[in-house]
């Protein structure tokens, strides 16, 4: 992975460098994405670059690159670091500027970094499924943005790390939100159940997926919001992202979920999803 790409040109990743002035640094004011890459080819490569378009105008900031334009870049960034499966990460901010609270001038250019990083498929976590723990959700109320800013969901994170899990439920006074790093869905009588696309979740482009999944399946969903009491009821619970594709919960602060094992409508998810990887990536080896 000896290629990064800084304000649109290739550079050694060892020769890369970012003012210290910069926004993401001093303030973490700029937003961001992570695309996965199967067999060398982007998955929902659009989807992700719209999302981060979207989440710039959310904070008052143009990126000034179309999807398309961005495209171009990663693509041939692929090509350089000969990345097979991976993750590509991408992070703009509001520029370099002498610091001050208030956005800096109009003619402040914002900057972009992105870099390409190996990384396998979860498959022991998704064949085996994995543990949480529940946790009090106090991150601000623009979660829908993909911000720079996520103090709250490494500490969340660090949390579940520290109790031998792999992820936090977070809730807001009793409502399941969303994971620290991912969408949380759930179970009931062979309906999945997630929580609302707004203001208190983001929106995920895996969480996407299986909506469409369901819905070009008929497999019964509902995006409404549920309880803290109907998580620990729900037959089966799965988190979905873009690093963990549809992972199955097992087992929640000690308590089984369900019988304990990896559910049959989460597989049948898990089977489907992959189909769309292959839809875009090729088969998958």
């Amino acid at each position: 992975m000896d290629y990064v790409i800084v304000n649109g040109e290739y550079i050694k990743r060892s020769e890369a460098k970012v003012d210290i002035e910069d926004r993401g640094y001093q303030f973490g004011d700029g937003v961001y994405e992570v695309i996965r890459v199967y067999n060398g080819k982007m998955f929902t490569a659009s989807e992700h670059l719209e999302r981060l378009i979207e989440s710039g105008k959310k904070i008052g900031m143009e990126i000034p690159y179309t999807v398309s334009e961005l495209k171009q870049l990663l693509v041939e960034l692929i090509t350089k670091n000969q990345l097979v499966l991976g993750t590509l990460y991408m992070q703009v901010t509001r520029g370099t500027s002498p610091r001050n609270h208030a956005f800096p001038a109009a003619d402040v250019r914002p900057n972009l970094v992105v870099y390409s990083k190996e990384v396998g498929r979860p498959i022991e976590n998704m064949q085996q499924g994995v543990k949480v723990i529940l946790n009090e959700d106090i991150r601000w109320l623009l979660c829908d943005i993909k911000s720079l800013n996520l103090l709250g969901n490494l500490m969340a994170k660090q949390k579940a790390v520290e109790a031998g899990c792999f992820e936090a439920i977070q809730h807001r006074d009793g409502i399941v939100t969303e994971g620290s790093l991912s969408n949380i869905s759930i179970i009931k009588d062979g309906k999945v159940i997630t929580h609302p696309a707004d203001n208190l979740i983001l929106n995920g482009i895996t969480r996407q997926k299986v909506l469409g999944i369901c819905r070009n399946n008929d497999i019964p969903f509902a995006e409404t919001t549920f309880t803290l009491e109907d998580l620990k009821n729900a037959d089966e619970i799965f988190l979905s992202g873009t690093t963990v594709e549809v992972t199955p919960i097992i087992e929640i602060e000690g308590k089984k979920v369900g019988a304990g094992t990896v559910g049959p409508l989460t597989k049948k998810l898990q089977i489907l999803f992959e189909g769309e990887i292959e839809k875009e990536c090729g088969k998958i080896r």
